[in-house]
């Protein structure tokens, strides 16, 4: 920790949300200002790097400058009157909740910027797809740092249009569709929640999630917050996604480029569990409380179904596509952080925030090494990697082969790397929910979702065993080993799954007193 003003901290804050969007702008601009390259194209691409490099600083610089001896104090925090009439106000904190998200997007969307310096996908202008990268990455930042419900829903929706580009334009066979269908989910559900915090904010006279949080539902009526949970509720389950509003996910995932796929699993998803515990557990506690029952037995469906379908994925002969075999794991992580949420109690919730960390970290790195592995074979087909082109990674490409089994093992929750906490935690949440919740149906959930992990660890090891295992014919072409930018863009990653997992104090530290206070009704 290092010791900041609280003004700077502030400029810092303001700067992370609204640096990228301006540096968008300066994306389009004819050529960006102080860079320069060997083709224009070039210099856009450095332009990104190097913008999304400052706002990774600044992130880090913010973390250090935080006060980790009051983690469940707002911090950083900028409160201006915008709209006087309604009492919106351009209201921007950071706690021990929001600033583990916070810098976790500020790192993806920096190595995927590195990542495509060097491997741009194909598509349109180099100028658009830097700018709706910058695009992306502010409206996300500005998800985690903003304290108002109507800006939440401007920079929960501002990331959409961007998304939808990358995979319209940069991504692979029948993007169209699928960006077409990711548009289209997520905004259906925005509109139902927009609603939902419009009932809030106007029955309790104000926007501001700190305000509403302090009161604890209070100024609400049960019959509000039950509607307003199940209205707010269902654009957030959309965005996690949770089951059955899952079926975008996989198409948008296997048509996404690379980099859109390691933001998408890595960053956008988290959008809608922060939702969860940002909002609807603090500002409306006894509504949430009567749907966390039903949210639980969602969540378990989807560990279930997305472990299945991996499974199904994952045989010889089911023509599986890798992209979409992780993408549907995405829906059974998501799922263990649902539970955690649903539980109510600080361990519960304290394991769906680690497992939203270790999601990111370790499903961005699965997404960076298929998209290396297509790169280099042609297809992301598991029959045709394991048979006809005889992957064989151990042998043909090592590193990349190690770096595989390795997220692959982390994904599964392999003791002493970050997956384990995470759900591990949302297991023991569930097993002794909060007292007003039914605790034999909890047990129900609880085992279902234990017998899921057994799942997960079987598709996984047999994906290992089918892409990097085998032998390798003499006349076997070599495949590309990890080259240097692969090295530097996934190194961060496989270092912080490490140490998460040797360490999750550094993360339970900032996450545990936020979550004890906002349970006991309030964020300062």
């Amino acid at each position: 920790m290092i010791d900041i003003s609280e003004s700077v901290m502030q400029f810092l804050l303001a700067f992370i949300v609204v640096g990228p969007l301006l540096g968008a702008v300066t994306a389009l601009l004819p050529a960006p200002p102080g860079l320069k390259g060997k083709s224009p194209d070039q210099a856009v691409l450095r332009h990104g790097v190097t913008v999304t490099g400052a706002i990774l600083i600044a992130a880090v610089v913010l973390a250090l400058g935080f006060d980790h001896d009051q983690p469940s104090k707002m911090q950083a925090s900028t409160d201006i009157s915008w709209i006087p009439a309604l009492d919106v106000r351009i209201h921007l904190g950071i706690d021990g909740i929001s600033l583990p998200l916070l810098v976790l997007t500020a790192l993806l969307t920096f190595l995927c910027a590195l990542y495509s310096y060097f491997n741009l996908p194909a598509g349109p202008s180099p100028k658009a797809f830097v700018a709706l990268l910058l695009v992306l990455e502010s409206g996300t930042l500005a998800t985690f740092a903003v304290l108002d419900l109507l800006l939440f829903f401007l920079a929960f929706e501002m990331v959409l249009i961007p998304m939808y580009f990358l995979i319209a334009r940069w991504g692979g066979e029948d993007r169209t569709r699928a960006a077409w269908k990711f548009i289209l989910y997520t905004l259906l559900g925005s509109v139902v929640m927009l609603l939902g915090l419009l009932l809030i904010g106007i029955t309790a006279g104000t926007f501001d999630m700190v305000a509403l949080a302090t009161d604890n539902g209070r100024s609400l009526t049960t019959s509000v917050q039950v509607i307003a949970v199940l209205a707010v509720g269902i654009g957030l389950a959309v965005k996690t996604p949770m089951w059955p509003l899952h079926s975008w996910l996989p198409d948008a995932h296997t048509a996404a480029p690379t980099v859109g796929s390691v933001l998408l699993a890595g960053v956008l998803l988290k959008m809608g569990t922060y939702g969860f515990v940002r909002i609807l557990l603090p500002v409306a506690p006894d509504g949430f409380h009567t749907f966390a029952p039903y949210l639980a037995a969602f969540a378990v469906v989807g560990i279930i179904y997305g472990s299945l379908a991996c499974l199904a994925l994952a045989k010889r002969g089911a023509k599986g596509d890798l992209k979409r075999l992780i993408a549907y794991s995405s829906i059974g992580h998501m799922g263990f952080v649902l539970l955690g949420i649903a539980s109510t109690t600080p361990t519960g919730v304290n394991g769906a925030l680690f497992a939203n960390i270790a999601h990111g970290l370790i499903t961005g790195l699965l997404f960076f090494l298929v998209g290396a592995l297509k790169d280099r074979t042609g297809t992301t087909d598991l029959d045709t990697l394991a048979e006809e082109t005889g992957a064989a990674l151990y042998g043909k490409a090592p590193r990349l082969g190690g770096l595989l089994a390795f997220a692959a093992v982390a994904s599964l929750g392999l003791p002493g790397l970050a997956g384990f906490w995470g759900e591990m935690l949302a297991l023991f949440g569930a097993f002794d929910p909060a007292d007003d919740l039914s605790r034999p149906a909890f047990l129900t959930f609880t085992a279902i979702a234990a017998f899921g992990t057994l799942l997960t660890a079987a598709y996984l090891l047999v994906v290992v065993r089918r892409v990097c295992m085998g032998a390798v014919p003499t006349d076997a072409p070599r495949l590309t080993d990890v080259r240097t930018y692969e090295f530097a863009a996934w190194t961060p990653l496989v270092v912080l799954t490490v140490v998460a997992g040797l360490w999750p104090k550094a993360l339970l530290g900032l996450t545990d007193p936020a979550v004890q206070q906002l349970l006991a009704g309030g964020t300062r």
